[in-house]
């Protein structure tokens, strides 16, 4: 796994002539920072990283509220119909929604060409709303019917007592589906006509497929850059955020294995 990641690595700091020759490996050939000037003096990538960013965070949010929501409305035994709707839950998770209907669903909603097309439909996933079910049915009884006593309704209740109590879960799920957000790229492309609003993924994609990296090279020196270092240049700049930010937050991933595992 390390060894293709420092050969990209390594061919965005390489020349052109180097990469073509066969020369890169895991170590530049004629280091040179050409390539990266082409991508971040590209306005466009840049107006898809804030996209990826505006995405992540406000899809984020949208996913944590309305998932927190349902899972604890779930988590209630004696909710009429309970196991009706986690049910029909655990379907979603065995049998996916065709491309077309999908599609057709997003069209009559009138969310084509928004960035809603991209946080709405995916808005509750069923694995992160069982691991947040699960945790909140190991809150004790007691302690919400002590809230009760004290005059909270059930929304009071889920803001003020539950969600503080989980925020370890809150926030392993919130992990989980900022990097879907991060990450995705199938749902922009399917319901996303307008190339201005592109996330970054799918402007990298339209780099290593359509050859888009051809206008970049028009800043640079062609001696000493090519399409396959610029291609490699941008991927850096894509992985960069999560490579960053995915040491301090690796523990959460390993307990989100674990939560809501284990009953007493």
């Amino acid at each position: 796994m390390l060894l293709p990641f420092l050969h990209v690595l390594a061919g965005s700091f390489s020349s052109g002539n180097a990469i073509i020759q066969g020369k890169v490996t895991i170590l530049p050939v004629e280091f040179n920072f050409l390539n990266y000037q082409a991508v971040l003096n590209d306005v466009a990538i840049w107006k898809s990283f804030g996209i990826s960013v505006f995405v992540t965070i406000v899809g984020t949010t949208i996913n944590l509220l309305l998932t927190a929501l349902m899972a604890y409305g779930l988590s209630k035994s004696n909710l009429k119909g309970r196991s009706f709707f986690i049910l029909v839950v655990l379907f979603t998770m065995i049998f996916h929604a065709p491309m077309i209907p999908s599609y057709l669903v997003v069209k009559e909603l009138g969310m084509l060409n928004t960035l809603w097309s991209i946080m709405i439909p995916n808005a509750i996933s069923a694995f992160n709303l069982i691991i947040l079910m699960s945790f909140f049915q190991n809150i004790p009884k007691d302690l919400l019917e002590s809230a009760k006593i004290d005059g909270c309704g059930e929304y009071r209740t889920w803001w003020k007592i539950v969600l503080p109590l989980s925020m370890p879960a809150m926030t392993t799920v919130g992990l989980f589906y900022a990097v879907g957000h991060w990450n995705g790229y199938f749902n922009s492309l399917m319901f996303i006509r307008n190339s201005s609003l592109f996330p970054l993924q799918v402007k990298l994609r339209k780099l290593l497929v359509e050859s888009d990296a051809e206008a970049m090279m028009q800043s640079v020196e062609l001696t000493l850059s090519s399409i396959e270092g610029i291609k490699m240049a941008a991927i850096m700049v894509a992985t960069l955020p999560i490579l960053f930010i995915y040491p301090f937050i690796q523990k959460y991933f390993a307990q989100g294995a674990m939560l809501g595992s284990i009953k007493e």
